[in-house]
C-alpha cells in the first residue's frame, strides 16, 4: 500500500520526538491508504499532513504541453491548482487533519509561480513553503520543518472513509465518492464473483486497497485536475489476508510497479577488462 510498516513507524516514535513517514503518490492513494488502512489497524494517527506539491505536475493539471513545462505560465499553474485544492481539502474537511503544502522546487521554476503557489495556499488557510533540499540539503527543508511545527496537533482525532462493519462494496463506494469524487462505481462480472467469495470466506470485515492510476482522481489518467461525476470501473478484487487488507483493481492499472520507457539497465555495459560504465 505504499506506506512503511507498522512496526517501523512504532519503532521511530519510540526513539524520536518527531516522526515524518511517507505516503507514495498522491494523497488520493498514499494518504488515504496510510490513513484508512494502516492508522486503524495500528492505531495511531498523525498530528499533520505535508502535501508535496510541483509547479511541474500543477502545470500538467493545467494542460500545459509536456514540452513547456520547464516554461514559466502562472495561466497553467492556476489552472491546474485545483488539483492541489482537492488533496488539501480531503486532508482538512474528511480525515480532519491540520495540513501545509511543501513547494518541491524545480531549477525552472519561477519566482511568480511560486508566488502563485503561496497565494492559492494562503486562499487555503495552509501553510506553504518552499523546500530546495535536493539542492541545498537539510538547509533547503529549514522553513518547512518550521511550517510543519506550527501546525502539529499532537491529539488529532482521525475520521475514518469507511467504518469497519461496512460491506467491501459500501467501503469502495465510499472512498470512491468521498475521495475521488466519482458518481458511481461499475464492476465487472470476475470482480463481483471475486467479491462475492473473499466475503464468503469471511474477509467482509477489511479494510480496501485500491489500485489505480496515479494520474488522476478517477481512475482514467486522462482526467486531470479535479474531475467529478465520473464513473469507476472496478476490474479484479485480490485477497492480501496476511496483510489485512482487499485490493480493488480499478481502470487498466498494474499492480507490479513500473519502468521508464528505457529503462536504466540499458546504458549499463561491462567492457572485455570487467569496467562498467553507465551506472551514473
Amino acid at each position: 500500500h505504499g506506506c512503511n510498516s507498522v512496526a517501523a513507524t512504532r519503532c521511530a516514535m519510540k526513539v524520536a520526538d518527531y516522526v515524518v513517514t511517507e505516503a507514495g503518490f498522491g494523497a488520493d492513494l498514499g494518504a488515504e491508504k496510510f490513513l484508512d488502512i494502516k492508522c486503524r489497524m495500528a492505531g495511531i494517527a498523525p498530528s499533520a499532513v505535508v502535501v508535496v506539491a510541483t509547479v511541474r505536475a500543477l502545470k500538467h493539471h493545467g494542460g500545459c504541453p509536456k514540452e513547456e513545462y520547464g516554461t514559466p505560465s502562472v495561466e497553467y499553474l492556476a489552472a491546474g491548482s485545483a488539483n492541489l485544492r482537492r488533496h488539501v481539502e480531503n486532508m482538512q474537511k474528511k480525515f480532519g487533519l491540520p495540513v501545509c503544502v511543501a513547494i518541491n522546487a524545480f531549477p525552472t521554476d519561477s519566482a511568480e509561480e511560486h508566488e502563485c503557489l503561496r497565494d492559492i495556499c494562503a486562499d487555503l488557510g495552509v501553510p506553504c513553503e518552499l523546500a530546495t533540499v535536493f539542492a541545498d540539503g537539510g538547509k533547503g527543508g529549514l522553513e518547512l520543518g518550521k511550517a510543519v511545527l506550527s501546525i502539529l496537533q499532537p491529539e488529532t482525532t482521525l475520521n475514518f472513509t469507511y467504518p469497519d462493519e461496512a460491506p467491501l462494496a459500501e467501503k469502495v463506494d465510499a472512498v470512491a465518492k468521498k475521495i475521488y469524487r466519482a458518481a458511481a462505481v461499475s464492476w465487472s462480472a470476475p470482480a463481483k464473483k471475486a467479491l462475492a467469495e473473499i466475503e464468503a470466506m469471511g474477509y467482509a470485515k477489511l479494510p480496501v486497497c485500491i489500485a489505480k492510476t496515479q494520474y488522476s482522481f478517477s481512475d482514467d489518467a486522462t482526467l486531470l485536475a479535479a474531475p467529478e461525476g465520473f464513473t469507476m470501473t472496478v476490474r479484479d478484487v485480490r485477497l492480501s489476508a496476511g496483510a489485512g487488507f482487499v485490493v480493488v483493481i480499478m481502470g487498466s492499472i498494474m499492480t507490479m510497479p513500473g519502468l521508464p520507457k528505457k529503462p536504466a539497465a540499458e546504458n549499463i555495459d561491462v567492457d572485455e577488462n570487467g569496467r562498467i560504465t553507465g551506472l551514473f
